[in-house]
């Protein structure tokens, strides 16, 4: 096959997978995409062992589904340029890129970073019909996806600060991310 057109095969394809990458389609950064969702599943952590390793809050929210308090949280107003990964098993979540200031006390983003790295789930409660976001691989409870966020999506994925670590795009490659690095050369972090 022609290499263009395998070229826009691979990108019409990513682009239908990875709505962040439709408008930044070279291929080092569908390439870092990909590869991030091959990843290896990793193993269930103990009760035990989450107790052990998280704190009381951390694991309130990823654990028992919990809801930190509003602007009381880690990560709220962080402007920094980074991505969020799950506190859990350190599958990567979401990007400062796509992180915007919803004015709810939490940190709100318009897409995951990885899209298969998030599942939705419809949670019935005393406060409606809502849409659950948890984490794939830890099955951590991450917080809440809304319809009322800006453009380009229009979805407001409101999570808590306790169910993610944040890694600063300066500390990328050190601790294994650093095929998401692409995505912020010649870009800066979206401020509030």
């Amino acid at each position: 096959m022609n290499t263009s057109i395998l070229r826009y095969v691979r990108g019409a394809t990513l682009a239908l997978a990875f709505p962040a990458l439709a408008g930044c389609m070279d291929t080092e950064v569908a390439d870092a995409q990909t590869r991030a969702v091959q990843q290896p599943a990793r193993a269930r952590k103990s009760d035990a062992e989450l107790r052990r390793t998280l704190t009381p809050i951390q694991y309130s929210v990823t654990q028992e589904d919990d809801t930190e308090p509003a602007f009381r949280n880690e990560y709220w107003d962080n402007k920094k340029a980074g991505i969020y990964v799950d506190v859990v098993s350190g599958e990567p979540l979401f990007s400062s890129l796509d992180k915007y200031d919803s004015g709810t006390g939490w940190p709100s983003f318009t897409r995951p970073l990885v899209a298969a790295n998030i599942v939705k789930r419809e949670e019935r409660s005393w406060v409606g019909k809502r849409i659950e976001v948890r984490s794939r691989g830890a099955d951590s409870h991450l917080g809440h996806v809304f319809d009322d966020g800006p453009a380009p999506t229009g979805l407001r994925y409101c999570m808590n600060s306790a169910a993610m670590r944040f890694v600063p795009v300066e500390r990328l490659q050190a601790e294994g991310y650093g095929r998401f690095l692409p995505l912020f050369a010649g870009r800066q972090a979206r401020r509030s």
